[in-house]
Order: structure tokens, then sequence, then C-alpha cells
């Protein structure tokens, strides 16, 4: 008795388009790691060619941007990011941070590289490292009367603290968290900011290094806190 041959499946049925490349690179990141990402095996994954892929995406490092756009783009869907009206500073930087830990431990093995890939501009910090994402971040501060200053420090600490726990988080689940390859020098240095006026006004802010001082104010506070803790007791 002749078989009848199986229907194929709805992703092969589907046309080719960019988001769908890139979401398969997810998928094949998830299961295997970073460093099995490849256009050979993704173009297996998806039943083509590899060279089809490039009609989406230029280069395995335009693939890996896309991987992190999309990814960061992701947290916007998340219901409990945004600010609401009735929300807090507190609560808005509470809800940002647990809809970034849920993305990392969704995704654990992408996450090393959404922090430590070099992004557009060398002033915008991992893991909200999108324009709009800084965009968004600044105005949400400015509306409960954040100063500048106060503005970017806040932006500062709080990604240094998610950076921080969340590497060693995914670490500990298995992620790959050693060099990654760096962006290839024909990459743009840096992206047009035309429509983000928040990121214009502290562009000179924003691109001061302080790195060693945030270091040791972290230190401090961490320090502080486990002074408290050895008086008082864990709450």
């Amino acid at each position: 008795m002749a078989t009848t041959p199986q229907e194929p499946t709805s992703e092969r049925r589907s046309p080719l388009d960019r988001n769908r490349v890139v979401r398969a690179a997810i998928e094949l990141i998830d299961e295997q790691g970073l460093h099995a990402l490849s256009m050979r095996r993704l173009g297996r994954r998806l039943d083509v060619e590899a060279m089809s892929l490039y009609a989406y995406v230029h280069s395995r490092e335009n693939l890996l941007d896309g991987v992190i756009a999309a990814i960061v783009d992701d947290l916007y869907d998340d219901p409990d990011t945004h600010l609401m009206d009735t929300d807090s500073w507190q609560d808005y930087l509470v809800r940002v941070a647990h809809s970034v830990r849920r993305s990392a431990l969704t995704h654990p093995r992408v996450f090393p590289l959404v922090a430590t890939r070099p992004p557009q501009a060398p002033w915008i910090r991992p893991p909200l490292r999108s324009l709009r994402w800084v965009e968004s971040f600044l105005a949400s501060l400015h509306t409960h009367d954040f100063d500048d200053e106060t503005a970017v420090y806040t932006y500062r600490a709080f990604t240094s603290f998610l950076l921080g726990h969340l590497l060693l988080e995914v670490a500990a689940l298995g992620a790959d968290v050693g060099p990654i390859p760096e962006k290839s020098a024909d990459e743009p240095a840096s992206p047009a900011l035309d429509d983000y006026p928040n990121l214009q006004r502290l562009r000179p802010r924003l691109t001061e290094n302080e790195v060693e001082s945030e270091f040791e104010e972290s230190l401090d506070n961490l320090i502080n806190r486990l002074e408290d803790i050895r008086a008082h007791g864990v709450a």
C-alpha cells in the first residue's frame, strides 16, 4: 500500500522573510548556543540553501544585529513593561528590570550577545541598547522630575545592575559568556538621532566615561548594605 507523502510543515510552507530568518536564528542559538550559529546550519533549519539567506540578512554580522533587535523589541510586548499614569518611577524601574530578566531567562544563550556585542554607539549601554529604549527610559524619568544629570546617572546605574546580575544568572544556566566576535570595521559607528530629542541633548553626558567611579560607588553601596545586614540581619 502506497504511503501518502507527509505535508510540509507550516514553517517550510511559509515564505521566507527577514523576520522568519532572525527568529529561526534565535531558536538555533536557544537550542545549541551562539557558536553553533552559521548560515549553513540556519539554511538547513529553514530548508533552503545558505546563499538564499543573504537576500534577507547581508552577513552573519547583520544577522546578529537582527537577533539583538528582535530580543530587545520583544520587551515592548511585555504587558508589565510600560509606564502607566499611576506608576511611580520606582515601580517603573522594577517592572523594566523584571521584564529584562524574563527575556534573559527565556533566551539565556542569546542574552550574552545582547549584553556584550558592541552597540550602535559607545554611549548606548546594554541591555537597554536600542535608541527607542533609551529615549523611552529617559523620557519616563523626566516625567517624574528627574533632571538630566540624575536621569543619566540612573540609566547607567540601572543598566550596570542588570548586566552584572543577569550575566551571572544566565552563566549559571549554562550560557556561554565568553568573548563574542566584534563588529566588523564597516559597521556604522553612530546612529542618526533626528527622532530622539532626549538622546540628542544628553549625548555629551552619555558619552562621558565614568566606569571607574560607578564601580567604586556600587562597591560602596554594597558594603554599606552588607554592614546593615550584619547589624540587623536580613529583612
